[in-house]
């Protein structure tokens, strides 16, 4: 019977890190230490990406790089995004420990999942030696995945769709319409479009949101409705199939998509 037996989650913003903040911070200090200032939104829009394309998208911002080229009287060159890269990969090194936490409800969904033989991949924007840090630290909280895939030594990361199809060949799963994407960024539903899976975006939790947990737990109530309602409508305009409140209502999601097969 056709039905979905794969699962292929994001890591920060999905899983774990809840708001996405380990590398936001980072990028601003990057920024930063190019004599400029980029906003909160700048930072998140591309976020999803391989971490030196987000960079470079950053930059290619016109309000951006607008303000490199009035601070170094240049525009930016290739050699500014590896410098800035570098300079990324240490702080972010330094502090990936600290957002490891597994978002609320994710373990027990997962789990839940395993459980009915449902196969769990993953993809991120982070490089292999990223993941080698976020990965253990997230499994001593409780939270693993059958599988990972990096954009390291592929074609392309997000959008492309190579890591879905990476996951697919290493877990044996032999058609795209028994694979579900799940995500919080607009990277994560293009990356499940183009790969022609079935794809979730979560809105509590994601870089789209942009809260920490802290935030989303003392925002009044009708002001968070708004915010999360203005995610839901970028997640749907971004073409997501689905879009979901939390990661707890993936399990009904899966059912109805099964129903629906």
């Amino acid at each position: 019977m056709n039905k979905i037996n794969c699962i292929i989650m994001d890591w920060a913003g999905t899983a774990i890190d809840f708001g996405c903040f380990a590398p936001l911070h980072v990028f601003l200090r990057v920024f930063a230490e190019k004599g400029m200032n980029i906003t909160y939104r700048q930072a998140r829009e591309p976020m999803g990406l391989l971490k030196i394309d987000h960079i470079r998208a950053i930059l290619k911002m016109p309000a951006v790089a607008e303000q490199f080229a009035a601070v170094h009287h240049r525009p930016w060159v290739e050699e500014d995004i590896l410098e800035m890269y570098s300079s990324f990969e240490k702080h972010l090194f330094a502090s990936l420990r600290d957002f490891t936490t597994p978002i609320p409800g994710v373990v027990e969904t997962i789990e839940n999942l395993k459980a009915q033989g449902i196969k769990i991949g993953s993809t991120t924007g982070y490089t292999r030696q990223m993941m080698d840090i976020v990965r253990p630290d997230a499994a001593a909280k409780g939270y693993t995945v059958d599988n990972l895939v990096t954009p390291t030594g592929l074609p392309a990361g997000r959008p492309a769709p190579y890591m879905i199809y990476k996951n697919m060949i290493d877990l044996a799963i032999p058609s795209v319409d028994q694979v579900v994407k799940v995500g919080d960024t607009i990277a994560d539903i293009r990356e499940g479009l183009n790969a022609q899976v079935h794809t979730v975006g979560i809105i509590t939790g994601s870089n789209e949101l942009g809260l920490t947990q802290e935030e989303y737990d003392s925002m009044p109530a009708d002001e968070l409705a708004a915010l999360k309602e203005e995610v839901r409508s970028r997640m749907q305009d971004a073409g997501a199939h689905y879009v979901l409140d939390t990661i707890l209502e993936l399990p009904s999601c899966i059912k109805d998509i099964n129903s629906s097969l």
